[in-house]
């Protein structure tokens, strides 16, 4: 893997879709947000605060290796914070919030997005909000990797559940250990 003290993972995607939740409610430590009230007509409607810098917590992991969990903003008028973040990160979670008005459109600029950071990098996809729209399917969300070439998992999660954010991790981390 990397240097212990600094194994650092990146959550990345569309606003809503729970960057924000998932690393708070894995992260053992208060998580360090820059959630301020939206300004886009289109963001207030769907939540109260948003992401505008990043957020930062912390997991140990069993052997004591620290966890670096940094989500980016999902508004793409800050996208330039995701190249910044991703330095030196060893994989990205793409959320995708499954009830956006295109949510494979959605992947597929997260990944364009993140294209030069994947060439080295792993990935794996939540979908979140899936019981609240089952359309797309995880089938096309793999239809749709597989037509852009990508190798990546896809996995349904609800990011306020601590078992649904470990299995994104665990799964990442699995990729990252055995390829």
């Amino acid at each position: 893997m990397q240097d212990s003290s600094r194994i650092k993972i990146v959550f990345t995607g569309c606003v809503g879709a729970g960057k924000s939740t998932a690393i708070t409610t894995i992260s053992e430590k208060s998580v360090i947000s820059t959630e301020v009230k939206p300004s886009e007509d289109s963001i207030i409607k769907r939540k109260p605060t948003t992401t505008v810098a990043m957020d930062y917590g912390e997991l140990t992991l069993e052997g004591g290796d620290k966890l670096h969990l940094y989500g980016t903003p999902g508004q793409r008028r800050f996208e330039f914070m995701t190249e910044l973040l991703t330095k030196g990160a060893l994989g990205l979670i793409v959320l995708i919030d499954n009830t956006h008005d295109h949510p494979l459109d959605e992947l597929d600029y997260y990944l364009n997005l993140n294209h030069s950071f994947l060439l080295q990098r792993p990935a794996v996809i939540g979908v979140t909000h899936y019981d609240q729209a089952m359309q797309p399917s995880i089938d096309d969300y793999y239809s749709a990797l597989a037509e852009r070439g990508d190798p990546w998992p896809v996995v349904r999660a609800d990011a306020r559940s601590l078992a649904d954010v470990r299995l994104l991790l665990n799964t990442l981390l699995a990729i990252l250990e055995y390829g």
